[in-house]
This record gives C-alpha cells, sequence and structure tokens, in this order.
C-alpha cells in the first residue's frame, strides 16, 4: 500500500485538529458550550400610567412600559421559557430628592410593578435592584452630601428598601449601588423579615464604564448626574480588586455573583468562577446592546450573528446567565432551532 503520509503529518505529530470540524455533526458532537433560553434574563424599563409602550431611541428595539403592558410582556416572556426578567422604574422627576426617598413607599412604582408581574404570572422570576439612581435628583446611586456618596446611610436604606421589595414580591435582590457593607447589610434584614427564601444577586464587580449611557436615557438620569460615580465603582483597569471586592459579597451572604458591563470583562467573569464557584452572571449592558443594534442597521455586522456569538461568548468564559435586552429575540430564534 501506498504510504500517503504528507509532510504536515509529521509536523503535526499526526493530530489534526480540523477532523473533529470537517461536517456540522461533528461540530455539533464536540460543541463545548451552548446557549439555551435558560440562560437568560430581561432587563425592562418600567413608567408611571396606563397603555404606554414608549420607544427608547437610543436603545432600538427596547421600549419603556407602563405597569400593564410589562405585565402582558412578562406573560409573553414565561411562554418564550425566560426565567426571569429584571425592573428598572423611570419615575416622574417631581418624586426624586436629594436621598432617593420614593424607594421607601410601598405603592412605589418599583413595588407595584413586582406585585402586578407576580400576581399575573408567577412562574417567572422578578428581580429587583435597589440602587437610588432612579429615585435621586442627582443622578448618584446613593446619597449624596456635601458632593461626597455617604456609604453607611446609604447601606441602611438600601436595606429597609430591600425589606420593602421583597415584601411586593420580589424574588431576587440585586443591589447594584456598590456601597460597602451592602450585602450583608440587606441579608440581615431580609432574614429578620423573614426573608430567608429571597435571593441576593450581588452586582460583586460593577465597572466605572462608558457603556451604561443608553441606561441612563432609559430611566432620565443621564442629564441630571452630578460629577461621576468613580468613587464608589471599580476603576475599569482593576482586575485584582474587582476579585476582592466580589469575595467581600460572598463572604456576606451572597447567592449569585453578577459582572457588568458583560464583554469588556470576560475576563473577570472567568476568575469569579474559578476564584468562588458561585453561580455567576453578567449584564449585556446598554451600550453594549446599542453598538450591535446601530452596526447592523449600517450593514456593518450580521446583527443576529453578532449577537448569538456574543451571548455564547458569556457561557465560554463561565456565566450560568446573562442580562440583556436581546432576550426575547433570541428567545424566539432558539424556540426554531
Amino acid at each position: 500500500m501506498t504510504d500517503k503520509t504528507h509532510a504536515v503529518d509529521h509536523i503535526t505529530g499526526h493530530r489534526r485538529m480540523r477532523r473533529n470540524r470537517k461536517a456540522d455533526w461533528t461540530r455539533r458532537l464536540v460543541r463545548e458550550n451552548a446557549l439555551t433560553v435558560d440562560d437568560l434574563i430581561w432587563p425592562v424599563f418600567v413608567v408611571p400610567g396606563t397603555n404606554i409602550v414608549d420607544p427608547i431611541a437610543a436603545m432600538p428595539g427596547v421600549n419603556r412600559m407602563s405597569v400593564d403592558k410589562l405585565v402582558e410582556a412578562a406573560k409573553e416572556a414565561a411562554a418564550l421559557g425566560i426565567p426571569a426578567i429584571a425592573t428598572f422604574p423611570n419615575i416622574e422627576m417631581d418624586l426624586r430628592d436629594v436621598t432617593g426617598s420614593q424607594i421607601l413607599e410601598r405603592e412605589n412604582l418599583i413595588n407595584k410593578a413586582t406585585a402586578a408581574i407576580k400576581k399575573a404570572v408567577p412562574e417567572i422570576g422578578v428581580i429587583t435592584d435597589v440602587a437610588l439612581d432612579p429615585f435621586t435628583s442627582h443622578g448618584h446611586d446613593g446619597i449624596l452630601r456635601d458632593g461626597i456618596i455617604v456609604n453607611d446611610e446609604t447601606v441602611e436604606l438600601v436595606a429597609r428598601a430591600a425589606v420593602i421589595q421583597a415584601d411586593a414580591g420580589s424574588d431576587i435582590i440585586a443591589p447594584s449601588e456598590m456601597m460597602d457593607g451592602r450585602i450583608g447589610a440587606i441579608r440581615e434584614a431580609l432574614d429578620a423579615a423573614g426573608h430567608q427564601n429571597v435571593g441576593i444577586m450581588s452586582y460583586a464587580t460593577k465597572f466605572s464604564s462608558g457603556h451604561y449611557g443608553p441606561y441612563r436615557e432609559a430611566i432620565s438620569t443621564g442629564g441630571l448626574l452630578k460629577g461621576d460615580k468613580n468613587s464608589y465603582y471599580i476603576d475599569p483597569a482593576n482586575g485584582t480588586e474587582a476579585i476582592r471586592d466580589a469575595a467581600l459579597d460572598v463572604e456576606e451572604g451572597a447567592d449569585m455573583l453578577m459582572v457588568k458591563p458583560g464583554l469588556p470583562y470576560l475576563d473577570i467573569v472567568w476568575r469569579m468562577k474559578q476564584e468562588f464557584g458561585l453561580p455567576v452572571f453578567a449584564y449585556q449592558v446598554s451600550g453594549e446592546y446599542s453598538m450591535v443594534k446601530a452596526a447592523a442597521a449600517n450593514g456593518w455586522i450580521d446583527g443576529q450573528r453578532v449577537m448569538m456569538e456574543q451571548l455564547l461568548c458569556f457561557k465560554r468564559a463561565g456565566c450560568d446567565g446573562i442580562l440583556t435586552y436581546f432576550a426575547p429575540e433570541v428567545a424566539k430564534i432558539l424556540s426554531k432551532a
């Protein structure tokens, strides 16, 4: 028999990586990661009023919705198999003040939305944030006094707000304001109020990023912000600091960890998953979403392909799930797969 060994076989030691890539069936057989509808959390924006579906210019395909319309959207999400939604309010300007006191109102917009969703769609998870930025007149996530975000008073307030949100039916509290000690304070407050089964998804590593712009338009805080958030968000240059921050949240009782933004910080996702072993999530934030939509609208990229590829990258990096505005679009695609 003629020896058909090729020079490439000698170079590679008879190992050829392309053998497992040669056909669709082999590629599917050896695929290491997969994106499913179970990986999706849908962030949504709620506004006062009724029968409102208000498109957000900076986020094509994303709307602000009144509670009644949000309930309809939650029903559709549940029907698509999306496990959970994360709600963010855009409240009236005259209700915003320097301390964000509206967050403590039991009948505020976010709590009304939670109660309505859980009544109409009890099978879908509701995740709520206790950061103050949607409620403050200055756009910061905490109480601002003499130009400084005061840590301890903010922690006391958000812990109280967490209990009220749990009372309204929130399944998971996701504190994003990045104050020191907030996870432990919230856990103690929830347990003292009998909410032992309410989880905490910590925004463990929330970076001071330029990717948040469209979100701030969505909740009408962009024009309010005085200064920046560098004194409490993490410097994008600091990976070790981010892991230290997450470690404190783990010690204080976080059930899940989140990295925000998502794609620029996949190294942090990987490190957190390896370090702690807790469920890890990433938030594909508004700027990430809008960049894909804008490039696709201009014909520069295949928007659907890039969307699916980016979400798969989160899974490869170690994410157990992704908060993404693409969730309904992706769920519909996956349902046809």
